[in-house]
């Protein structure tokens, strides 16, 4: 698939479109000034103008509309349109697989769930209304306890874009201890903002009042990052010109408010990124593999949705990857829950149905196949990622 031939042609029909529209637009202006010039006469004579007056300038603007022709106009440039969107989808019909639906595998979804994930996706999203219609009609009641909180974050979120910090400290002083497990530091971050703000209005004594008031509590942990802030205390007013100007990025706001929203959706127990995003993503990432899977397994006769796993290795990049995967580096299968990675001894890992064919189902002391020391059945233990 030469994906330059594909842009070249997805180009040579974006020029066709802008020709096409600018010819509209072009004979739109022309209609619509012989229309306006018609309708000032007709209202300059409006008063003394007889029925036959007023009937001559509607022929009058009959006659110069089909001089413009603008049907003829835009006739060429739309059928110039129509030849190149048809070669366009022809090439992207040879170029891709158009039947996705031969890489879909036949699962049989639990539906609740999936209507859980549905009203997650518009709650997170902000979508409140929608995900209210779409409760009402799946009927998935329960599900309205996942509103309550997201509608608080953009609460926040919406005062943040207005450099209101007053919602983003309440939720981060009642939420402190949670916030310090997960190693977080965004309360210190939105008090050195505001900190940071005061200095740049010139106040140097409400600097340091609001230093000693909140910064304390942080003084264990991330000492060196306030004494950074107290050295701003000697460029006050001044402080994009002193060592310190990197407090004064413009992206600092856009940054805690992200830094705010991964935090809450983690104490949420929810995932930042919304499922069906992730979902569509790793899917469109993964469906070339399949399909071609799917249309060499349908060459040989074989059917591939049976299969436990895939015989292709199916590589969606490391944001995708949620879990650890052990592959056993004697069978090159996937540890699952009836295969599980077991530590042997020497510290080696192999897979249980590999450490059984080994020790003949357990009747017998083995040799480790990458060291030479000799393990048991009983002696290797399970893994648990």
């Amino acid at each position: 698939m030469d994906l330059n031939t594909i842009k070249d042609a997805f180009d040579r029909v974006v020029k066709k479109l802008r020709l096409s529209s600018s010819k509209t637009q072009e004979v739109i202006d022309q209609v619509r000034r012989e229309i306006e010039q018609e309708l000032a006469k007709m209202q300059s004579v409006h008063d003394s103008a007889s029925p036959d007056d007023l009937k001559s300038i509607l022929l009058e603007l009959k006659t110069k509309l089909n001089e413009i022709g603008a049907l003829n106009q835009l006739e060429g440039p739309q059928k110039e349109l129509n030849i190149g969107l048809s070669k366009y989808t022809k090439l992207l019909e040879k170029s891709f697989n158009p039947d996705i639906s031969k890489a879909y595998r036949n699962v049989d979804f639990d539906i609740h769930t999936v209507n859980q994930i549905i009203a997650c996706h518009f709650y997170q999203q902000g979508l409140f209304d929608l995900g209210d219609c779409f409760i009402n009609e799946s009927e998935e009641q329960e599900t309205t306890a996942l509103k309550s909180p997201f509608l608080e974050m953009y609460h926040i979120l919406e005062a943040m874009e207005s450099q209101n910090l007053g919602p983003a400290l309440n939720w981060t002083t009642l939420n402190r201890d949670k916030l310090r497990q997960n190693g977080s530091s965004l309360e210190l971050k939105l008090h050195r903002l505001r900190f940071v703000e005061i200095l740049q209005n010139g106040s140097r004594d409400e600097a340091l009042k609001y230093a000693r008031t909140y910064f304390s509590p942080f003084a264990s942990l991330h000492i060196a990052e306030i004494q950074k802030l107290m050295a701003c205390l000697l460029w006050v007013g001044r402080l994009d010109c002193s060592p310190y100007a990197e407090f004064l990025s413009p992206n600092q706001w856009g940054n805690l408010a992200e830094e705010l929203k991964q935090q809450f959706c983690n104490l949420l127990g929810q995932s930042c990124e919304n499922p069906l995003g992730v979902a569509v993503a790793a899917g469109i990432q993964g469906l070339p593999i399949l399909l071609k899977l799917a249309n060499v397994m349908a060459s040989k006769q074989q059917e591939w949705q049976s299969m436990k796993q895939l015989p292709v290795p199916l590589d969606l990049g490391r944001e995708f990857q949620f879990h650890s995967i052990f592959v056993c580096p004697v069978s090159r299968d996937q540890a699952s829950e009836e295969n599980p990675p077991m530590l042997m001894p020497c510290g080696h890992v192999l897979c249980k149905q590999s450490i059984l064919k080994l020790s003949k189902s357990g009747t017998r002391s083995f040799k480790c196949p990458y060291c030479p020391h000799d393990a048991t059945v009983a002696l290797c233990r399970q893994l648990y990622f």
